[in-house]
């Protein structure tokens, strides 16, 4: 019988990804005025955020099987306290350099290591979340819950840039950072007394390692599971898996696209608007914000009101997302970025919890934990070399990153249609009123 989720642990854990969303979305909004104000070159960074990326891709399979090991509940504290840490130290350096204390190289410097810090700890939290829920929900009810659960970047693309808006104007480019750092401690605390202690080292008679074995929901255990589970270790699951190797393809492919041409997006839009960075950031929290109000449409009402399943989800969502970035590369006006952007935003709404769903529901429930940390490295590997590629595309041309963006969906698109297991649907044993 598969444990139901209460709302106020999934409220708790909701919370603890949106802040980590907003936070970094606000970041990202500010980050192009505060490049240009202190005159780090828009190149650098690209090579600010690929640094913490690579170092969350590698980190996130680590804190997977640690969830497993110590709880998720503990995970996801050490996830949320590494990007309160690095944003408090991100705050001072930008603080240094906006008041001259640091010279641009070296305000480069000190923000780039701190930002280490977040590719290290903050990967803790989005698989030990995604896996709790997981083992919380029915196979029936899964997508659904995930796809809430992952709205929390939607909701936090929406918060972060208004909420970094308002601050700028009372406390300066540096001020979010701040912010978002006194907020972390805030969920921290929620989290540490509402979240129920779930480390197995804890339960009566349990011995050091990962609880016993459940019964599969999502389909039969391996051998190898099996054998992980009764000899009390977490499954470790290969990205070359072939019952998820499909989805991760998928994931790594769409992310990298999103993530290259939303990185040149603050760059674009003060370009195309004419104005001084500082005067442009406005625009550029109004297009952020469209982008997530479109995501949130997506994962808040299309996909639980017209019950999309996985399969559909992809489809759909490459179709969306590719006419989105064709409407980019096409608008020369705000009016029409925007709409743009929001369209391409609603397609990786859909096509982000189709990948998370499917992956999730292509194992079995041991291994949810595994499952969760190849997701979420999946998605931190998007952010590595992609950011570079599209400001240095942008360089070259302000709407290169985009053409060819559309073509690289086109032939997402392709894969998707031609790959049987992303295509597979799957039939779902019993459903749950919990969501």
């Amino acid at each position: 019988m598969t444990p139901v989720l209460p709302r106020r642990h999934f409220a708790l854990l909701f919370a603890a990804l949106l802040v980590v969303a907003a936070g970094n979305t606000a970041l990202q909004s500010v980050f192009p005025a505060i490049a240009r104000v202190i005159q780090i070159p828009d190149l650098l960074v690209a090579v600010i955020f690929s640094g913490s990326a690579l170092l969350w891709t590698f980190s996130a399979p680590y804190w997977a099987r640690q969830s497993d090991v110590r709880g998720r509940k503990r995970l996801t504290l050490i996830g949320v306290a590494g990007f309160g840490v690095s944003m408090l130290g991100c705050g001072l350096a930008i603080l240094g350099g906006l008041n001259g204390w640091l010279v641009p190289l070296a305000t480069f410097a000190v923000f780039a290591s701190l930002r280490l810090i977040f590719g290290i700890f903050g990967s803790a939290s989005n698989p030990a979340a995604q896996a709790y829920v997981a083992a919380h929900t029915t196979e029936a009810d899964r997508t659904n819950a995930l796809s809430i659960l992952s709205s929390a970047f939607g909701l936090g693309t929406i918060i972060g840039p208004a909420a970094a808006s308002l601050v700028v104007l009372g406390l300066g480019l540096s001020g979010p950072m701040f912010v978002f750092a006194g907020i972390a401690v805030v969920v921290m605390l929620a989290v540490g007394v509402g979240l129920p202690d779930d480390d197995p080292t804890h339960a009566p008679g349990a011995g050091r390692g990962a609880p016993a074995s459940e019964p599969s929901v999502g389909g039969a255990s391996t051998g190898a599971s099996s054998q992980a589970a009764d000899a009390g270790r977490p499954e470790r699951l290969s990205l070359r898996d072939a019952r998820i190797a499909p989805y991760m393809v998928y994931g790594f492919a769409s992310g990298s696209v999103q993530a290259a041409t939303g990185q040149a997006l603050g760059f674009l839009i003060i370009d195309r608007t004419g104005g001084d960075a500082l005067s442009a950031q406005g625009q550029i929290s109004i297009v952020f914000m469209a982008g997530a109000a479109a995501t949130l449409l997506a994962q808040w009402g299309l996909i639980p009101r017209l019950r999309l399943t996985p399969p559909r989800l992809l489809v759909w969502g490459t179709v969306l997302a590719g006419i989105g970035t064709l409407g980019i590369a096409l608008a020369h006006d705000f009016a029409p970025l925007v709409i743009a952007y929001a369209l391409a935003s609603l397609g990786y709404g859909l096509a982000r919890p189709g990948f998370t769903a499917g992956a999730s529901l292509a194992v079995g429930r041991v291994e949810q934990g595994g499952v969760a940390g190849a997701v979420t490295s999946v998605n931190g590997a998007c952010f590595i070399f992609a950011p570079l590629v599209g400001i240095g595309l942008y360089e070259i041309e302000p709407s290169l990153p985009y053409w060819l963006a559309t073509v690289a969906l086109g032939l997402l698109l392709i894969y998707t249609l031609g790959n049987k297991t992303l295509r597979r649907e799957r039939v779902h044993a019993e459903a749950d009123d919990s969501y």
